[in-house]
């Protein structure tokens, strides 16, 4: 499977428009991949999709899928995830019991395997295996709702995880749900983000498109240097 080199831009469904979900995809083809939240309104206080509709998302859209998990017992749900198609499945470290069991099952499958952590969960755990993942999320919100600001003592914690993913040659990437537009995107680019998922900054501009390439830039411009280092050694 063929996927974009950074930086990524991954527009979250959960803005679109339900009654026109084809529509909306089709809006989003100049995207890297797209992003689809499964809630299950018990891990969070909020209810989406399922793995039908997931499926039905595989099935149209242009780009990729990034499903991201917030429900409870991934250990048990994330592989179908995998088995229908998508490109990267994410599940959460607070409600997986053996988060290197459930990463290395999705990629038995074929899906990247990634792992998420909320704003007030500490990465230091995950850093002796970052080996075991293909991405983190770094939620800058707290999950569960669309349209929350971007909270910014969450970047100490990229920039943890980039120096660590450099120093230890570890082919990850580090992506960052919430509250993601022109004025934060900067930011999180220069605290080592390299994957950006944004909902309303981008189904909320008149051209969508030019939204997407507009992200894309900043988050390039303002890409920290240990990312550029370490993508150097991953490929020299």
């Amino acid at each position: 499977m063929s996927l974009p080199d950074a930086p990524r831009i991954n527009p979250s469904i959960l803005s679109a428009d339900f009654a026109n979900m084809q529509r909306d995809l089709e809006r989003i083809a100049a995207a890297d991949l797209v992003h689809v939240d499964v809630m299950d309104n018990h891990f969070v206080p909020n209810l989406t999709f399922g793995p039908q509709m997931v499926e039905r998302i595989q099935q149209t859209s242009p780009v990729p899928l990034d499903v991201h998990l917030m429900i409870s017992d991934p250990d048990r749900w994330a592989p179908g995830y995998a088995e229908i198609g998508a490109a990267s499945v994410t599940f959460h470290v607070e409600a997986a019991a053996d988060p290197v069991g459930v990463a290395r099952r999705l990629r038995e499958i074929g899906s990247r395997a990634g792992v998420a952590v909320k704003p007030d969960t500490p990465v230091e755990p995950l850093l002796d295996h970052l080996g075991e993942f293909d991405q983190v999320l770094v939620m800058t919100v707290e999950p569960g709702f669309g349209g929350q600001a971007f909270r910014p003592e969450t970047l100490p914690k990229l920039r943890l995880l980039r120096q660590e993913a450099s120093r230890r040659g570890a082919d990850v990437w580090l992506q960052v749900d919430g509250g993601i537009a022109p004025g934060t995107i900067e930011q999180a680019a220069a605290a080592g983000a390299d994957t950006f998922v944004a909902g309303s900054a981008v189904f909320g501009a008149d051209d969508i498109e030019a939204r997407i390439g507009e992200l894309r830039e900043l988050a390039r411009a303002h890409a920290c240097a240990d990312r550029s280092a370490g993508a150097s050694s991953l490929n020299g």
